[in-house]
């Protein structure tokens, strides 16, 4: 059964499991976790400056929810003080990959986005 078949089976179900799933991926902190741990593994401190801008409650719920999704691997060494690494697993290699590409070909064709955009905007206020 195709990706398209298996959503339209789920009938729109905004819980469908691939949706969830692109959802942690491509969300705002998702995109950039993924992008920064293709470099290297980071600790949380040394990835939340890479990242920037990002509130430690929110790249570590975004952490958490890569690594229930499996693409993630949290290594809690046990050491004083605690120290903990991030990195991706195979399967987080995978989507950051797929990642990168969506951003590559977002950088290719941003300019004629923004001419639809320019155009359609252009068009809707010569209806009004």
């Amino acid at each position: 059964m195709s990706l398209v078949d298996r959503v339209r089976l789920a009938g729109g179900d905004t819980m469908c499991p691939q949706r969830l799933v692109l959802e942690h991926v491509t969300s705002r902190w998702g995109t950039l976790v993924l992008i920064a741990l293709l470099d290297r593994p980071y600790r949380f401190n040394e990835l939340r400056r890479q990242i920037g801008k990002v509130s430690e409650k929110m790249l570590a719920q975004t952490l958490q929810t890569l690594e229930r999704d499996g693409l993630v691997h949290r290594d809690a060494k046990p050491v004083i003080p605690p120290r903990v690494d991030y990195s991706l697993t195979d399967i987080g290699k995978e989507a950051a990959d797929q990642v990168c590409g969506l951003a590559r070909w977002t950088d290719r064709r941003l300019s004629a986005v923004q001419k639809a955009r320019e155009d359609y905007d252009t068009a809707k206020a010569n209806i009004h």
